[in-house]
């Protein structure tokens, strides 16, 4: 997927560090999460171009998961229309018998699972490979899958299933893709992780199968169809099968899920420094990118209520002074949740200047049609909430951070 303009609020996204454990309590479990490397090159400066190919990444995604939705249920997914084209987090999780781990990341934005197979090639290297053959639980099911991506990454091989496990949970028959291919994009220096743990509905599989955490719940092994994210510098987790109040306080604003399909709502309004400066409008709840993404016109709309704000060109915005304090606050169902100046401002000076590095846009080079539809809302809001994942409801909840 590739568009004209779009609005991106960036943070420096996490890995999760997850430990499996031999035995997995069914009614919650906590898992660590650290943070992943951002953006910076060595001299402390801003890549833009990690940040356009990170963001081209995310909304190629989208489009494939809005095919993949059409191919599975037989119907359009009601965003599609709004979107047309010229589209990643981290835990050890542990795959075949016996055992062996790997590095994830965890993605609401999507909803397969794959792997570098042991037939990689060069691009795999310093990836841990995945080799069915010495797995006695693994079954080829005689298929193949292929994902493109809008910064020209690519990753396809071969469908399979074998017994995975996440932090003690273990899922049986669980499809997978054993990548044959890694393009440069998903070379370890670019992609940390080994493989992608998606978390969304089936409907968005390319497998036409049960997403890691749907078979858990199916299969019995949590007692909760729930799963929560908590974002912050230190001690940052996913918390399966239910939710870790210790990061929470009050109750959870819950909105419901429109389309099963992404975690798709649907928030009220956006306001910049207590002023509106967007309406109602749809929102896909990814932890798989790092930024808040909107069409031109609603992003111009809030950078005129950010005092200081300039577009400096190639796709990006600064703020001056560096330490500015304008909020931006979206409305889940009734509720303000209040983005923190400081988790969007990427970097405290750029280029030695006393400007503040705060948004991202993608260039017209990208030559994609965003319309006003819908938005994606990533970690740049997430880190200032407690998020709850209600696959047996159908809803997602956000609570203030205890």
């Amino acid at each position: 997927m590739r568009f004209s303009a779009a609005f991106v609020l960036a943070v420096i996204p996490f890995l999760v560090d997850a430990a499996p454990s031999p035995a997995a309590p069914r009614d919650g479990l906590s898992i660590p999460i650290t943070k992943r490397a951002g953006f910076r090159n060595a001299e402390g400066v801003v890549d833009i171009s990690k940040l356009q190919s990170s963001l081209r990444r995310t909304v190629e995604k989208i489009s494939h998961g809005f095919e993949a939705f059409e191919r599975n249920t037989g119907a359009a997914h009601p965003l599609a229309s709004q979107l047309k084209r010229s589209v990643k987090r981290g835990t050890d999780i542990t795959v075949g018998t016996p055992a062996k781990k790997y590095t994830v990341d965890f993605d609401t934005g999507s909803s397969d699972l794959f792997l570098p197979a042991s037939t990689c090639g060069s691009t795999c290297s310093g990836h841990t490979l995945y080799n069915p053959k010495s797995s006695s639980t693994a079954k080829d099911l005689k298929k193949t899958f292929s994902l493109s991506y809008g910064d020209g990454s690519t990753v396809s091989g071969e469908q399979y299933a074998d017994t995975v496990t996440l932090a003690g949970y273990t899922a049986t028959q669980q499809a997978l893709g054993a990548a044959k291919t890694y393009s440069t994009g998903f070379q370890s220096s670019q992609f940390p992780a080994d493989g992608l743990l998606g978390m969304g509905y089936q409907s968005l599989s390319r497998y036409k199968a049960p997403p890691v955490f749907q078979s858990l719940v199916a299969q019995g092994k949590v007692s909760q169809s729930v799963f929560g994210f908590y974002f912050a510098q230190q001690s940052s987790e996913l918390y399966i099968g239910g939710t870790n109040s210790k990061h929470y306080s009050g109750s959870f604003t819950y909105v419901p899920v429109t389309t099963q399909g992404y975690w798709q709502t649907s928030f009220d309004s956006l306001s910049v420094n207590g002023q509106n400066a967007l309406g109602s409008t749809s929102a896909i709840i990814d932890t798989g990118t790092t930024q808040i993404v909107g069409d031109t016109s609603s992003v111009q709309a809030i950078y005129q209520k950010i005092p200081g704000s300039a577009d400096a060109g190639q796709g990006t915005w600064t703020v001056l002074p560096c330490d500015f304090n304008t909020p931006v606050s979206i409305t889940f169902g009734g509720k303000k949740f209040t983005v923190k100046p400081e988790t969007f401002n990427l970097v405290p000076s750029l280029l030695g200047l006393a400007r503040a590095l705060v948004a991202l846009a993608p260039p017209t080079a990208l030559r994609v049609s965003w319309s006003t539809g819908f938005w994606i809302v990533g970690d740049v809001f997430l880190q200032n909430v407690y998020t709850a994942f209600d696959l047996g409801q159908n809803r997602v909840g956000f609570a203030s951070l205890a």
